[in-house]
């Protein structure tokens, strides 16, 4: 389901630096995060999300994310927009 929701999703941000910008900017409803990772990388974004009280979703899998979302390359994180 959240594989399709990604690839269905008009409006969207992929990478952590857009994201971490649309956070910032209030632009973001929801989050999509891969269990695969590096979870270091993610932190700053995940507690901005926190403190936003953006709801944030797991995937199991950053090349299926990225799959989702059109590109040929692994996606760690994808915002859903307003």
């Amino acid at each position: 389901m959240s594989y399709e929701k990604v690839a269905q999703a008009a409006n969207k941000v992929v990478g952590t630096k857009q994201t971490l910008k649309a956070l910032e900017n209030e632009l973001v409803k929801e989050l999509f995060v891969a269990e695969d990772a590096d979870h270091q990388v993610l932190d700053k974004v995940m507690t901005l999300a926190n403190d936003k009280g953006v709801q944030v979703n797991s995937v199991d899998s950053m090349k299926r994310l990225g799959k989702a979302c059109g590109i040929d390359v692994n996606a760690a994180i994808v915002a859903i927009k307003k």
